[in-house]
């Protein structure tokens, strides 16, 4: 089992900066992948930001060059700093193991494990 637990959301104007953290207990932390997903009002949950257990990064197109992920295994954490917000970044943002560290790193179904979520509101 995995308890994760995310901060840092909360209301900014577009051009702000934001940085998200997640906190993971309950199993080896290094060992895992971790992802970044968001999901907007009436809208699909969708990939942001994943790092795998050996620091590879990936990003989603749509914020690629604003958004920095990262992690810190001695804090077992994983952050997501976000710059140069924009209204569209608007959605509830969610934290996301995966223990088998399968290579499918934006899907979804492939982690097994979820945080509450945080709300990132950006405003014009």
């Amino acid at each position: 089992q995995v308890q994760l637990v995310e901060s840092g959301g909360g209301l900014m104007q577009a051009g702000g900066s934001l940085r998200l953290s997640c906190a993971a207990s309950g199993r080896t932390f290094s060992s895992l992948h971790m992802g970044w997903f968001r999901q907007a009002p009436g809208k699909e949950r969708e990939f942001v930001s994943a790092i795998s257990w050996g620091y590879r990064v990936y990003y989603a197109d749509s914020v690629k060059g604003r958004f920095t992920i990262s992690r810190d295994n001695a804090k077992n954490t994983v952050y997501l700093q976000m710059n140069s917000l924009k209204p569209d970044d608007t959605a509830v943002y969610y934290c996301a193991a995966d223990p088998s560290r399968v290579a499918a790193v934006r899907t979804t179904s492939v982690y097994d494990y979820w945080g509450q979520g945080t709300q990132v509101t950006v405003s014009s």
